[in-house]
């Protein structure tokens, strides 16, 4: 019976596909076969029905097609690279039990974008060292490979200058400046050419850039144009800038007018008119910015002509509907900026630090943030645009935390969670780039946004020790690929980013933002598998309650009060085979890096 059966499904096939079918198949049609059942009538058998048996057909995959550029992304994607997936280099088996209650659905064929590499970055700032002179330090820089680096840093970038040596501001810079509420303070002016230890100089920041492979962006000094006393004032800080573009010869493609100058915080919103030599308004305003910018624009582009380079200048927005509490710079900041300086600017910059202003959340108040704030900001932006009859242009993120404070939580795995989504739902929704706020800052209690310990924080934990936000966009960076792609998931606590490596693997991100484990199923579609998946599941120690300090990594974690294992990616992999699918395990409030191998 087995030889007969044998026998007649080679007939079959012959007579279904032919000698010569094959060549004749669609070219761009990749093809495998299943077994199916079809009725095959026998040779010589009267006509009547035959049995049932299976034969091999082809099943069509469908082909991925690149969608058009998202003009939000812009010229952020020139930078595009394939991208190879590193398999882990050791692993252990990971067998998962128990039934699966989601579902995250994967469809390969469905592009949504490609990934720029201007995803994946982080803010220096002028206060944590020379850097490169930290080896420590540099050391987890080199294994997080940032590939944007921002410089000078917030609002200090309005108070900078570049090539300043140390303690030699420039002569047309008062004595003191304005706060908002008319009262002079003294401020402290930074100096590009300081070289202390304790500084970071323009020079190592180009240092920097050069030993990590990194693109910078970097943020002039527009408060200068507002407070300075000489008798053109942007004359003088557009001509600074153009130096600055001179000096940085092509190394900087990005570059931004200002820091959050709509903000009643940055120097040179309130100015002395009494002192102000061409006639400006005492408060800032967009239709100021947006006149000034224009000619910032025209300086800086000429001067990176001259040199035969290409820079991009963007413009500073504001990122949502009015709130409650802003003042009417503020409030018009953008309709002010369209009307003056129309589409000159190359790129607009927000900021968003996503949780309400100190206020002690818990974490799945701060995990809700990461897709609501991120969708709605950028639907915010795109409709200020077209209000303003401005063409689309890329969209750059390049401040983004959480301000909850009161429970460590900005130290937390909770924000390392949530600085992965951000990622995620930054692509999903057509950012250009994304630069993380910050390296490092200051302790305060554990109100600290940086990435790194600098030194002062408390129970034994070593200078430059990495917080859970270092681990989470290290493996975020390693198993999201060079094409996101369509996923979706069938429990709504669980967000899952999808993507396709060019060398041919599959990478999804799932981060479950709720406090109960949940077991998921993964299907991918239009994707031939291979035999194998590997994954590393990363969540909290029992420290601080929720807003553990400390992360764990397939078992492994800190000797330390805080941070996680040394040498994270030399972590043994998870590893199952796909022949029963592929399900994996998510703990509570957890993040899942998942890879799964090709045919």
């Amino acid at each position: 019976m087995k030889n007969n059966a044998e026998h007649t499904r080679s007939a079959c096939r012959k007579k279904y596909l032919g000698s010569g079918n094959r060549n004749r198949l669609p070219k761009l049609i990749l093809m495998i076969c299943v077994p199916v059942f079809l009725a095959c009538s026998k040779s010589g058998s009267g006509g009547g029905g035959g049995p049932v048996i299976p034969i091999d057909t082809p099943v069509v995959i469908k082909p991925q097609v690149d969608p058009a550029i998202n003009p939000t992304m812009g010229f952020f994607l020139d930078n595009w690279l394939p991208k190879t997936f590193a398999r882990p280099g050791s692993t252990t088996p990971g067998a998962v039990t128990g039934a699966a209650n989601s579902t995250i659905a994967i469809d390969r064929s469905e592009v949504l974008t490609k990934v720029p590499q201007s995803l994946y970055g982080n803010n220096t700032n002028t206060w944590m060292t020379q850097i490169v002179t930290e080896p420590n330090l540099m050391k987890q820089l080199n294994i997080l490979q940032p590939k944007i680096l921002r410089f000078p840093g917030g609002s200090i970038s309005d108070v900078f200058f570049w090539n300043a040596e140390k303690n030699q501001k420039p002569a047309d810079i008062p004595a003191s400046l304005i706060n908002a509420d008319g009262s002079a303070y003294n401020n402290y002016w930074w100096c590009g050419k300081n070289a202390d230890s304790w500084t970071f100089s323009v020079d190592n920041y180009y240092n920097l850039l050069s030993q990590l492979g990194s693109t910078g962006i970097i943020t002039i000094n527009y408060g200068y144009a507002r407070y300075g006393l000489a008798n053109d004032p942007v004359a003088a800080a557009a001509h600074l800038a153009a130096d600055w573009v001179r000096y940085d010869n092509g190394r900087t493609r990005y570059w931004e007018i200002g820091n959050e100058n709509f903000g009643n915080w940055e120097a040179g919103y309130r100015i002395n008119t009494t002192t102000n030599k061409d006639g400006q308004t005492q408060y800032a305003s967009g239709d100021l910015y947006g006149r000034h910018f224009k000619v910032f624009a025209d300086s800086m582009k000429k001067a990176a002509a001259s040199i035969g380079k290409t820079i991009y200048v963007g413009a500073v927005m504001s990122e949502s509907v009015p709130l409650s509490w802003w003042d009417n710079t503020a409030r018009f900041w953008n309709s002010g900026l369209f009307s003056t300086a129309g589409n000159t600017p190359d790129f607009f910059v927000v900021h968003n630090y996503y949780t309400d202003y100190k206020t002690n959340d818990g974490a799945a108040t701060i995990l809700t943030t990461a897709p609501a704030v991120t969708a709605t900001m950028m639907q915010f932006v795109k409709q200020q645009l077209a209000s303003g009859s401005i063409a689309a242009k890329p969209i750059v993120l390049d401040e983004y935390n959480i301000t909850s404070e009161g429970s460590k939580q900005q130290v937390s795995h909770i924000n390392g969670m949530h600085a992965a989504m951000v990622l995620g739902e930054a692509l999903h929704n057509g950012f250009g780039l994304t630069a993380r706020w910050d390296l490092a800052n200051g302790w305060s209690n554990g109100n600290d946004h940086g990435m790194f310990n600098i030194g002062d924080e408390p129970d034994g934990v070593p200078k430059w020790n990495p917080r859970p936000a270092f681990y989470h966009m290290l493996f975020f960076e390693k198993f999201m690929g060079d094409r996101m792609v369509r996923s979706s998931s069938t429990d709504a606590e669980i967000r899952s980013y999808a993507s396709s490596f060019s060398s041919g693997e599959m990478g999804v991100v799932m981060v479950n933002t709720g406090a109960a484990t949940k077991i998921a199923e993964v299907k991918i579609s239009n994707f031939l598998m291979g035999n194998s998946y590997w994954w590393y599941t990363i969540t909290g120690d029992t420290d601080n309650g929720t807003f553990s300090r400390k992360v764990i990594i397939n078992g492994k974690k800190s000797n330390y009060a805080a941070g996680g294992p040394d040498n994270p990616t030399a972590i043994e992999a998870y590893t199952s085979g796909t022949g029963n699918g592929i399900k994996v395990s998510l703990p509570p409030y957890s993040a899942v890096y998942l890879a799964v191998d090709k045919k």
